[in-house]
């Protein structure tokens, strides 16, 4: 079984109870607020789950949902103005300078082929279009500990890679995106919310 068949299976494994453990409210809240989302503005969810960053989009902001789990999206509330299609954050069947801002939350630690992703978030995103980033990240030039390999090797196959640097992904990506925010989010900054524009 490939990488992205053992995502969906496990996945959807998940989805009954990915609420339970996934929420992170306070963390999407100010990411998806550093966006300065306008209505009228079209946003991209990568990986959009369950829907847990739609309470913190505002009205009048244009959605598409995507993910790659038909169960994990089944599971997204509805909302005016959203739309939600089954699709691979890697390969995403979508036409260029589409949308204002996309979200990649809890995804490139995620998804077997991170800079695919970040360069075709990159790829729709209009010129001057933003992306919001919570992940959990190694810090850049730093090389995981030990045990943090041991404990990599459970996370990696169960939920997500804990020792990808998002410094190295984004110059791997050579997507013209521009860091302009990062920040520790929890577990003593392992966890990021980055703001990224493109131009």
């Amino acid at each position: 079984m490939d990488a992205t068949a053992w995502n969906r299976l496990r996945y959807t494994v998940w989805a009954p109870i990915y609420d339970l453990i996934a929420r992170f409210g306070r963390y999407r809240r100010r990411s998806i607020g550093l966006l300065s989302l306008h209505p009228g503005e079209k946003v991209l969810i990568v990986g959009a789950g369950t829907g847990a960053d739609l309470p913190y989009i505002p009205e009048g902001v244009s959605v598409l949902a995507t993910d790659l789990t038909p169960a994990m999206l089944a599971r997204a509330p509805v909302r005016p103005g959203m739309e939600t299609r089954v699709m691979d954050g890697q390969k995403l069947d979508l036409p260029d300078a589409e949308f204002d801002a996309v979200i990649l939350h809890l995804i490139l630690a995620v998804i077997p082929d991170p800079v695919a992703c970040l360069r075709e978030a990159s790829r729709v995103l209009k010129p001057g279009g933003r992306i919001a980033v919570f992940d959990k990240f190694l810090p850049d030039g730093s090389r995981p500990s030990l045990p943090r390999r041991m404990l990599n090797g459970v996370t990696g196959v169960l939920f997500s890679d804990i020792n990808r640097r998002m410094g190295d992904i984004l110059k791997a990506s050579g997507a013209p995106l521009r860091v302009e925010r990062n920040e520790p989010a929890m577990f003593g900054g392992m966890f990021r919310i980055i703001l990224l524009t493109k131009g």
